[in-house]
């Protein structure tokens, strides 16, 4: 019986720039992904029936869930009767804007491909991912750095990772992204700083002074109904982080550390409340 157990990998928001809406409702941004190291576990058995169970009760394991809309997708692309029992270990917080269920199904898709013989190429596995969420196509490689336009599902992969410690805090709110994006302040006017040039700055220079571009739209109005989120935010930089910033649309929020010891030290202080990870430098998906 064949039987695969892979890990599916968090991200962050280095910057979040929503810069316009389309005639379809759907919102233009420009973001860089960065993978943190916070991760689900996945199981997948070749079985008699397509199935799904989950560690955590308080997420569907049903059709709603992206993990089998995701196996369901890859079956009919390709036509075939095959299935699998689909375990999940869920350590991602949910609503939290980590993409934990984006890269749960990106996961999916990648080793279903392999494990039920499909091969599709990448730009077909591509295809579904985007049908499924923005956030998706990102996780389908184990590259670091990313930079997002379109709805988030325009890829361009920097070659490059984040050379700081990385510590990421979920203060217990579950945000909801479609409340987000009806409530947030638009700022379409503005000249959009270039995110992609600014990121590899930083990866190759570590060149502090591209920080502040990096701007997450959906800050102010988290901010104003969440106030806790904007403590957290507040004591990582207390705690001596270079830069802190929601992630997505939150809860999440994160630290970026020159140092390991400032870095553990912020992470003991905030495991005391809250879940939090802390990903070393130059970390990759692997």
């Amino acid at each position: 019986m064949q039987h695969i157990s892979v890990k599916a990998f968090a991200k962050i928001n280095l910057g979040l720039l929503v810069t316009g809406k389309r005639p379809d409702g759907y919102h233009t941004l420009e973001t860089v992904f960065a993978p943190i190291n916070w991760y689900d576990e996945l199981t997948f058995t070749v079985a008699g029936e397509l199935s799904m169970t989950c560690s955590n009760l308080d997420l569907p394991s049903d059709d709603s869930n992206l993990c089998l809309r995701a196996a369901k997708a890859l079956r009919e692309y390709a036509g075939a009767e095959s299935a699998a029992a689909i375990g999940l270990t869920k350590n991602i917080p949910f609503g939290a804007g980590l993409g934990g269920g984006s890269s749960d199904a990106a996961v999916t898709l990648r080793v279903l491909n392999q494990l039920w013989g499909i091969n599709a190429p990448l730009a077909e596995l591509h295809n579904l991912a985007v049908k499924l969420g923005a956030d998706v196509p990102y996780f389908l490689e184990t590259e670091g750095l990313a930079f997002a336009s379109g709805i988030g599902e325009q890829l361009q992969y920097l070659h490059c990772s984040l050379p700081f410690y990385t510590v990421t805090v979920f203060p217990g709110e579950h945000i909801s992204t479609v409340w987000a994006y009806r409530n947030f302040y638009p700022r379409f006017e503005r000249e959009v700083p270039d995110l992609k040039k600014m990121a590899e700055k930083l990866c190759t220079t570590k060149d502090m002074s591209v920080l502040p571009a990096f701007e997450n739209d959906f800050e102010p109005v988290v901010f104003d109904h969440y106030p806790s989120v904007r403590k957290v935010k507040e004591e990582l930089l207390e705690e001596g982080a270079l830069f802190a910033s929601l992630s997505g649309s939150g809860s999440a929020v994160f630290g970026l550390f020159d140092g390991k010891r400032e870095a553990e030290n912020a992470m003991q202080r905030f495991s005391k409340h809250y879940p939090v990870s802390l990903t070393p430098p130059s970390f990759r998906m692997r």
